[in-house]
């Protein structure tokens, strides 16, 4: 199942470039993320239960900038689900564009959150 988050870049996002600060992306994706949990069902299980999970690898590619005020879609999708981690695919797109500007690969381990 496939999830798709909205964010427009706050001018505190940018630096002097012009354009989101890279590590900005990483948070993006921490954000959809929780979102997508949300719209599957499963978020309720992690808040609720002993579940927790926590970031073992993210490979984030960069093809071109975003940048203050833009409207940024950000497609969240399960690549992989094994028996004690998960990868989900995020892809990063200006609102309203086809064109794919950062491309996002985060894996996760399932803990004991007690």
């Amino acid at each position: 199942m496939a999830s798709r988050y909205y964010l427009r870049v706050r001018y505190i996002e940018r630096y002097s470039q012009k354009v989101v600060f890279n590590s900005r992306y990483g948070e993006y994706v921490d954000v959809s993320i929780n979102e997508f949990l949300r719209a599957t069902g499963v978020l309720p299980e992690f808040l609720e239960g002993h579940l927790d999970f926590q970031l073992v690898k993210q490979t984030v590619e960069w093809k071109a900038p975003a940048r203050f005020d833009q409207v940024l879609e950000l497609s969240i999708a399960a690549v992989r689900l094994g028996t004690t981690s998960f990868t989900l695919g995020t892809t990063f797109r200006i609102a309203g564009e086809d064109r794919v500007i950062v491309t996002v690969e985060t894996v996760y381990v399932l803990v004991d959150g007690r």
